[in-house]
């Protein structure tokens, strides 16, 4: 593969891997995020503990979700760097 301008379908590519990225680091965070939400309705906390295990919640679905972002970009460089 040249290292010069990219052609169209590498542009293509990587906007679509962009894409799938975002969108399934969002949705990863919102059911980490909703296993939290869940957790606080079963056990029918109230209060501080509620607003805890939601702040967590989110906390660790955003990290998880940045996470999955930061690795499937990674992946898709290292196998475009590879000519694959």
């Amino acid at each position: 593969m040249d290292m010069g301008r990219e052609s169209r379908w590498e542009k293509d590519a990587m906007t679509v891997e962009i894409v799938f990225a975002l969108v399934t680091a969002v949705v990863l965070a919102a059911a980490v995020f909703a296993a939290a939400l869940a957790l606080t309705l079963v056990f029918d906390l109230a209060g501080s503990a509620s607003k805890g295990v939601l702040m967590a919640g989110a906390l660790v679905g955003a990290a998880v979700g940045m996470r999955r972002l930061v690795r499937v970009l990674y992946r898709f460089d290292a196998e475009r760097r590879k000519g694959h």
